[in-house]
């Protein structure tokens, strides 16, 4: 009899990363039944992903909602996916990274006696303010997990420095590579890349924030040192897909929005998202996943936080930890746009996240496993 693994997710940024998990499960149909459940807490932005990798839910609670609280969402699915679980008595629940559908689903399964493995595991910058709520989600995930896939050594040995059991922690590489690879060679069309075509000749910098601990001044301060930089360096674009969060959408707006030098866009579809980066110069962040993503295509990633749980980026160095301070923001991009043999370094680094085969070790270490 076949081995059924429910997949659960609910954002884009876990869509992306558990896209090529789900094409891998396609490829043993003879061992496994994949029963794929999205959350829906992004709506749209996980939608796009869907499309893109050409994936069907099976089920959709779709529990997005107008100014939906935490509690909100981990009530939605905790409820949601009980029945789902009871009518599918899955051998396995897949979950990703660290968001709240990601933990609550895990709770769900841990109450139902159903084994969880984590995808992503062993992240920490153990600071629970740092990012909230993703590091104690992560955490939390990692005491219900019964097999933990993780990107890298250093993330192995975080787990191994809580006492969790060597025999069930594989160190995988991040998936999020195996979706780029996927991507690369895809042939797409948008007004963006041909507005970047068009100016070929400038220095695009991608810009994303939407962290909950950046809201309010952290934010303002980064927007007021994009509009400095773009005054100061006639050859700069700034491009920002606009996360679709509203304290995100007004204060970009009310900063941002009146710079002809400054474009601000709907959040774009994955596939075009990783085009504008191959296309970009540099990436100015907030993200966790585009810390992985960048340096895959060779772009350096200054990111917008003072903690990161994925340090081995500093170690190797694809990325930079900046803060929100707008004079740090102003004087590391400008760095950057004058210092070429910091940015080849940066550019050139060997991303640390792996080849691309991550979702074939997670398939062969569930075999193992069952």
């Amino acid at each position: 009899m076949r081995k059924k693994v429910a997949v659960v997710f609910g954002t884009r940024p876990e869509a992306i990363k558990m896209a090529p998990v789900i094409l891998e499960l396609n490829k043993h149909k003879d061992f496994f039944e994949p029963v794929v459940i999205v959350t829906a807490q992004h709506r749209e932005m996980l939608d796009q992903v869907l499309k893109v990798f050409y994936i069907t839910p099976d089920y959709d609670l779709n529990i997005m909602k107008k100014n939906q609280s935490l509690s909100d969402i981990t009530t939605d699915v905790l409820k949601g996916i009980e029945g789902i679980f009871k009518k599918e008595q899955p051998d396995m629940v897949l979950v990703h990274g660290d968001t709240t559908t990601s933990f609550s689903a895990a709770l769900a399964a841990y109450y139902q006696r159903i084994p969880v493995g984590h995808v992503e595991a062993g992240l920490r910058t153990y600071d629970h303010d740092n990012p909230f709520p993703e590091e104690g989600n992560r955490q939390l995930i990692d005491n219900l997990a019964d097999l933990y896939f993780v990107p890298t050594k250093a993330t192995e040995q975080n787990l191994l420095l809580e006492n969790k059991k060597q025999s069930r922690i594989v160190v995988t590489g991040n998936t999020v590579i195996d979706a780029v690879h996927y991507i690369k060679n895809t042939r797409v069309e948008h007004r963006v890349l041909d507005l970047m075509k068009h100016k070929s000749d400038q220095k695009w910098i991608v810009l994303t924030m939407h962290r909950r601990e950046n809201y309010g001044t952290p934010m303002k301060n980064v927007f007021k040192a994009v509009v400095d930089i773009t005054e100061k360096n006639s050859n700069v674009e700034i491009l920002m897909p606009v996360h679709l969060s509203p304290k995100v959408q007004a204060l970009a707006n009310e900063v941002l929005g009146n710079n002809d030098r400054i474009h601000l866009v709907e959040p774009l579809e994955v596939d075009v998202f990783h085009k504008v980066i191959d296309q970009a110069y540099l990436v100015l962040t907030d993200s966790g996943g585009l810390q992985e993503e960048a340096p895959t295509l060779n772009k350096p990633v200054l990111v917008l936080r003072n903690k990161t749980e994925r340090p081995e980026g500093l170690e190797a160095g694809t990325l930079k930890l900046i803060g929100t301070e707008t004079d740090s923001v102003y004087v590391h991009v400008s760095n950057l746009l004058t210092d070429k043999k910091e940015y080849i370094r940066m550019a050139e680094a060997l991303n640390p996240y792996g080849d691309g085969t991550a979702s074939a070790m997670i398939v062969k270490a569930l075999k193992d496993f069952m």
